[in-house]
């Protein structure tokens, strides 16, 4: 994903060498760094850079109390008068986050893989029975939780959070051990994801896919510099995200900044974004909605064989 060193954000390569070590764990950094020059902190620094000044605009789309906390004390409090493509596609998934969570009955799980920062947990009104997810570097999610408990952030009453380390060597066992079920409905959220190729989101995408119930929603915006290093993609991005998505069981729709931009009133000029607005819906049935009509048949097998045996 792409990876900013100061505010604005601009996209560009310095993530250290990335590894993929088993099926089921993500491709993380294997360099050793620290908060001084940790490339993932300096990003999703960048990004909460965005959410303060936004919130700064006399009109702002949203609010976000706490990201001023990320920020370094000698930030300037300017008020930025352009709408960042960041932050429209916050709004968005926001707005669409919120609308469907309250569509749920019984327990609400959400999955948001994040930078670190992402402060949804706590700006935001969650109804009761709701367990969020966190998927997200270590470094930086230590870093951003001391802020927020220095802060007084705190999630709603009757809700949950849980974080699982990015670098987790199985990140599929690891949401289970969490309370996890693909077995009940789920959404999944993307944005400030540390991706820097095409290759980690296909990485990315079969392990949602396995995890999400079908039905279940799949929103997020993949980074610039997907499109801006991948000569295919950037040349026929429709098509080249719509196939990638449907091989893993979505259906995909490409959310159009433009529109989105008007519909809340807001002036965006065209092309002045590279990033990719979505919207996704998982067509097929989670490897433990299949598990248990696996062992549901089982049974029926096996009591058709005794009723079988009994006649005899």
């Amino acid at each position: 994903m792409g990876f900013a060193q100061a505010f604005p954000v601009t996209y560009i390569n310095i993530l250290p060498s990335l590894l993929c070590t088993s099926k089921r764990k993500l491709c993380v950094s294997t360099a050793k760094l620290s908060p001084d020059n940790d490339p993932l902190l300096l990003s999703a620094t960048a990004s909460a850079s965005l959410r303060y000044h936004e919130s700064l605009r006399p009109e702002p789309l949203f609010l976000d109390p706490y990201a001023g906390c990320f920020v370094p004390d000698n930030t300037p409090e300017d008020v930025i008068q352009d709408l960042h493509p960041y932050c429209l596609a916050a709004k968005f998934i926001d707005d669409k986050l919120l609308h469907t969570v309250n569509l749920i009955d019984g327990l609400k799980q959400l999955v948001f893989l994040t930078d670190g920062m992402d402060t949804r947990p706590y700006r935001l009104q969650w109804p009761t029975s709701t367990i969020i997810f966190d998927i997200s570097p270590e470094i930086v999610f230590k870093f951003a939780a001391e802020k927020l408990k220095d802060a007084g952030a705190k999630m709603p009453k009757g809700c949950i959070f849980c974080h699982i380390p990015l670098e987790s060597s199985d990140m599929e066992q690891a949401m289970q051990f969490k309370g996890y079920s693909g077995s009940r409905p789920s959404i999944w959220v993307l944005q400030g994801f540390p991706m820097m190729t095409l290759a980690n989101f296909e990485e990315v995408l079969p392990m949602i896919g396995s995890l999400a119930m079908k039905g279940s929603l799949f929103l997020g915006e993949l980074p610039a510099c997907l499109a801006e290093t991948d000569t295919e993609i950037k040349s026929n991005i429709r098509q080249r995200v719509d196939k990638l998505f449907m091989s893993n069981g979505f259906r995909v729709e490409i959310i159009n900044y433009e529109g989105i931009a008007e519909s809340y009133g807001q002036d965006f000029a065209s092309g002045h974004s590279n990033s990719i607005l979505f919207a996704a819906e998982q067509l097929l049935h989670s490897d433990d909605q299949m598990e248990s009509w696996r062992q549901e048949f089982q049974r029926i097998e096996d009591d058709g064989d005794e009723d079988g045996f009994e006649e005899l």
